[in-house]
């Protein structure tokens, strides 16, 4: 096709030919009343206009992430400091001149909504004060993220790169923010330093982040600063080996590397590992990420031609010939009533979306209630072991880890099969491949907001003077019982001997006094706990059942947008082949050098969009640049 300028399918295709491709289409639509397929269409083109692709570069509390980062662009735009972490996700994007920004949420914004946030420029250098722990200290002032733009080659071509937050480390409720933004990067970078082999925190992140977004890389930190980094390095590739065997690892130096910046020193830069890092994200993370882009134009450019194709095809058979239209109308009636029922509320899709949900939300409580109910049985158990007065705080950090722990493993299973049902629901559609809603029912980030810290509880401790004042209770009344019956062989009320019974029922009474405080502890450490968890059962059920219905209702709209355009195709082509039939021979021939013509570029185009599928993408920077 040379008007896309695609001349064979291995031919490499840039941003702007696809640009153009789509252009073609909504030329080939036109200004009629097709606008479902001019909205399908405007879709594909807000998608090339913003061709971002996300990493999100995760990792525990001082792992050397934002350092990553900052090496990587060669700029020090994440905050880096030995005793402070990042409270806010920092954003990093290609942008000419130099600046920053932090996004706020406006007051009367619906939570998610990404209209409702509100861009305030800053000062590149003021940035730390506003997504550090030092100037933000747990985001206290309630900010969406950072975001910093550079003029930088690393950058071109959509690749933002993300700081997520450090507070707290992947075992706490801050791993529910970090998974938050799982859904919508294209990949991850699990960032942990060379001082230790991977942590059973570490990888049971890996295990749920490979869940929600597939494209997952391991980067070993700081090797400039452990010796024996490379025997880190062979445990850490058997870890990931057992998680998955395709995962990469890349041992990296992030000051050699800004080091290597500074001195102009290409054996240092080597010498730092980010070579091959950078390397592998412009071929793999970017490739596939082009890929998809192109595979998802594609599609929706073949789907315009299909629909387009029907339509002129009825018209011009009608045309051509004139005894078999009856028929052909007929045929194409009962296609239109086939398309019709999948419109009504009583269509098989429907049932199979509602019942699913259904099951998915009666699936999703008893989950979340069955891990909760483990937690709590362990902690209980762990509480009749001994007192939980003085362990309190590390107790109720440990009981805050693992709920949040069931909760990330609770909305990443209720992801996978959200996005499974709606894979159900779109075989109902036809045997062609039909696109999926996206679904981001993973995001927890705010999941634990609502639920109150875990309160305090006694320690237990007294002082010497409350010991003695237990003591004297329980010995006065063996001082008095037993000086009452000396007293009957005339010796003195305090003798020898009722002081020793005094004694020994005094230490009785203290270590009744110190069982009963310590059971009632127990018994009200079990009670925090339980009310604790219910509450926390109470609040995250409720919100992941309002993501379900949001699934529900972006399924619904997704695939009855399908129907109505499949529908109004068949409407359209129905009316054409009547308004044939009644075409004067007069104008007949001049209809049919039109439909031929129209059918000519339709089927160019379809061509162009497989083509767009099995050709290769090329980098082209300022195509993209130009389209935006």
């Amino acid at each position: 096709m040379t008007e896309a300028g695609l001349a064979s399918p291995s031919t490499p295709i840039t941003a702007a030919q696809l640009v153009r491709l789509v252009q073609q289409a909504l030329e080939l639509v036109g200004t009629g009343d097709r606008a479902d397929l001019r909205k399908r269409l405007d879709q594909a083109m807000g998608r090339l206009k913003d061709p971002s692709i996300r990493v999100i570069v995760v990792g525990e509390f001082k792992q050397g992430k934002s350092k990553l980062i900052n090496a990587l662009v060669n700029a020090s735009v994440c905050p880096v400091d030995d005793d402070i972490a990042t409270s806010v996700p920092t954003v990093v994007r290609y942008g000419d001149p130099a600046s920053a920004a932090i996004l706020v949420p406006k007051a009367d914004a619906d939570a998610g909504d990404e209209a409702g946030v509100e861009r305030q420029p800053v000062p590149i250098a003021d940035l730390a004060n506003y997504v550090s722990e030092r100037g933000n200290p747990g985001n206290s002032k309630k900010l969406v993220a950072g975001e910093v733009y550079l003029p930088r080659k690393m950058l071109t071509g959509g690749l933002t790169v993300i700081d997520s937050p450090g507070v707290g480390g992947l075992n706490s409720s801050h791993t529910l923010t970090t998974l938050t933004a799982l859904p919508t990067a294209d990949a991850m970078l699990l960032v942990s330093d060379a001082s230790q082999e991977y942590t059973e925190p570490e990888l049971r992140f890996l295990r749920q982040a490979m869940r929600i977004t597939p494209s997952v890389v391991g980067v070993l930190s700081k090797t400039d600063l452990y010796p024996d980094w490379r025997r880190v390095e062979e445990i850490d590739l058997g870890h990931l080996a057992k998680v998955a065997p395709d995962i990469p690892l890349f041992s990296v130096s992030s000051d050699l590397r800004l080091e290597a910046a500074r001195l102009q020193d290409g054996e240092l830069n080597a010498e730092s590992g980010f070579p091959g890092l950078m390397t592998y994200i412009r071929s793999e993370i970017l490739g596939k990420a082009e890929r998809l882009q192109r595979r998802s134009v594609s599609q929706d450019l073949l789907s315009v031609c299909e629909n387009l194709r029907l339509s002129l095809q009825s018209e011009l058979e009608a045309l051509e010939n004139p005894e078999r239209t009856p028929q052909m109308i007929a045929g194409l009636e009962a296609a239109r009533a086939e398309a019709d029922d999948l419109r009504k509320r009583s269509a098989r899709w429907q049932i199979t979306l509602n019942d699913g949900i259904s099951d998915l939300i009666a699936d999703m409580e008893y989950d979340l209630r069955d891990r909760l109910r483990r937690i709590q049985r362990e902690a209980e158990a762990a509480i009749d072991q001994g007192d939980p007065g003085p362990a309190w705080p590390e107790f109720s950090k440990w009981l805050e880890e693992c709920a949040a722990a069931a909760i990330s493993d609770t909305f990443v299973w209720t992801n996978e099969r959200a996005q499974w049902l709606a894979a159900q629901v779109a075989e109902h559609f036809a045997a062609e491949e039909v696109t999926l809603p996206v679904l981001h029912v993973s995001d927890t980030g705010d999941a634990l907001d609502p639920v109150d810290d875990m309160p305090m509880l006694d320690d237990g401790r007294i002082n010497s003077a409350q010991k003695v004042l237990i003591g004297m209770r329980g010995s006065y009344g063996g001082v008095l019982m037993f000086g009452l019956l000396t007293g009957i062989f005339g010796m003195a009320l305090i003798n020898p001997l009722s002081v020793g019974a005094g004694l020994l029922l005094g230490r009785k009474a203290y270590r009744e006094d110190k069982e009963a405080r310590l059971k009632r502890r127990q018994n009200e450490a079990k009670a925090l706990v339980r009310r604790q968890l219910d509450d926390v059962t109470f609040q995250v059920g409720k919100q992941l059942k309002d993501r379900l219905r949001l699934v529900q209702r972006s399924t619904r709209d997704h695939f009855t947008e399908i129907a109505d355009e499949h529908h109004r195709s068949l409407q359209d082509s129905v009316a054409a082949a009547q308004k044939a039939a009644t075409t004067y021979a007069l104008k007949k021939d001049v209809r049919i050098r039109e439909i031929k013509a129209e059918l000519k570029n339709v089927d160019a185009l379809s061509q162009a969009a497989e083509a767009v599928a099995a050709a290769r993408m090329v980098a082209a920077p300022s195509a993209v640049a130009a389209v935006g």
